[in-house]
């Protein structure tokens, strides 16, 4: 019953997201053989990519990783659509918990039922993760039953280790907006500060030139040579382990 209630109340801020990133990822791969027309232009006449300043910077490093289809998912995929959208869905789905007015008498229904207030948020922080790691996973792996409309191949490998690390510093992002849904009881409070929070530190890491937590969502480290980020990785579950740690902490002190 727990776990159905935790269902219910987030089901449609899963499903759509899961619809909105599919139909992203479709048009993403439907554009590679004009991107990689644009290309190939752009390596046969290199002198006609002027640039200059961080926007210059950005730039060729977009262009130096999109020559392969392999570096044009990374970029466009796990590095800028899937860590951006991928965060703003994973504080959506953190934001709104026990305290949340929004459901007005569905709290006291679900406080009535027969499980420990623990019980309850640990379902409800179960089935926010779940569906967190259904979003990372399930476009990803689409790639690769997609790619073969443009005639090219993409690793599952990749695209598994990819999303997973995505999710592992995503998680971080939901544990955030769920300890924060412990603090205030509305929905858009906890939304806008750790959605502010995840802005600041996407500014600063791309300005600062940081190896912060989105360069490890991106799997930034997998894709050029291979390794995998387990700094970056670890302190994010830690992370998230603390966050959820401090929020069952806030629901077991309420006094309801």
């Amino acid at each position: 019953m727990v776990w159905y209630k935790s269902w219910l109340d987030t089901r449609w801020r899963f499903l759509i997201p899961l619809g909105i990133l599919v139909v992203n990822i479709w048009g993403l791969i439907l554009e590679y053989p004009h991107v990689a027309g644009v290309l190939r232009t752009v390596q046969v006449q290199p002198d006609a990519l002027t640039v200059s300043g961080a926007l210059g910077r950005a730039i060729l490093e977009s262009v130096a990783a999109e020559r392969t289809y392999r570096g044009y998912i990374w970029y466009q995929w796990f590095r800028n659509n899937l860590s951006q959208l991928g965060t703003l869905f994973a504080i959506l789905l953190g934001s709104g918990s026990l305290l949340s007015g929004s459901t007005g008498t569905g709290t006291m229904f679900t406080l009535s039922l027969p499980a420990s207030r623990t019980s309850w948020l640990a379902a409800r922080a179960a089935v926010g993760l779940g569906e967190s790691i259904a979003l990372a996973v399930i476009p990803s792996v689409a790639i690769v039953v997609l790619s073969p409309l443009v005639g090219e191949r993409y690793a599952m490998t990749d695209a598994v280790v990819q999303a997973l690390c995505l999710f592992v510093v995503g998680a971080a992002f939901f544990s955030l907006a769920f300890l924060l849904s412990t603090m205030f009881n509305d929905t858009w409070r906890p939304m806008l500060i750790a959605g502010g929070i995840a802005i600041v530190v996407s500014v600063c890491e791309s300005q600062f030139a940081l190896n912060g937590p989105f360069r490890v969502m991106s799997a930034a480290t997998y894709f050029a040579a291979g390794s995998l980020p387990w700094i970056g990785l670890l302190l994010s579950a830690t992370a998230a382990a603390a966050l959820l740690y401090g929020a069952a902490r806030n629901v077991a002190r309420h006094d309801f």
